[in-house]
């Protein structure tokens, strides 16, 4: 098992089972959606979207890859708007939070973007981001006193 496949697993169990109702991608639709936003996901990136993007757990929720592309966090969406404030056209929005985005870049990092532009935080790869963001932020956010 990978660090990727321990953190889904991870996620997994912290969601307790809460899901979007919305169904996973598979590797056609993957294809499709590559070919029709002029982009290639990693393997990490496809496996992610495959097993996790319907996870529901604290604050971050995935961008979605559907095949009907009806939703507002809709990944083409996001990824147009986000361009049209300046994203750099070689990273990939991964995530929103609340008007900035979590991004992939080409060399496989992990990326914070604001519309003030870019941000010092950078994570090695989508599984330490997944780890420090997604779980661990998360956790910290449940246990602090409100």
């Amino acid at each position: 098992m990978n660090k990727l496949d321990k953190f889904i697993n991870q996620l997994k169990e912290l969601s307790n089972g809460e899901v979007i109702n919305v169904p996973l991608p598979d590797d056609n639709l993957l294809d499709d959606y590559e070919k029709n936003i002029n982009f290639s996901f990693s393997i990490e990136y496809r496996k992610l979207l495959k097993e996790a993007s319907n996870i529901f757990y604290g604050t971050i929720e995935l961008l979605l890859v559907t095949r009907d592309k009806k939703y507002p966090s809709e990944l083409s969406t996001v990824l147009n708007e986000a361009r049209e404030q300046g994203l750099p056209e070689d990273w990939l929005p991964i995530c929103e939070d609340n008007g900035s985005y979590y991004c992939l870049t080409p060399n496989d990092t992990v990326r914070y973007w604001t519309l003030d532009g870019y941000s010092n935080d950078t994570w090695e790869d989508l599984s330490d981001w997944v780890e420090q963001v997604w779980i661990n932020e998360n956790q910290i956010s449940q246990t602090s006193p409100k």
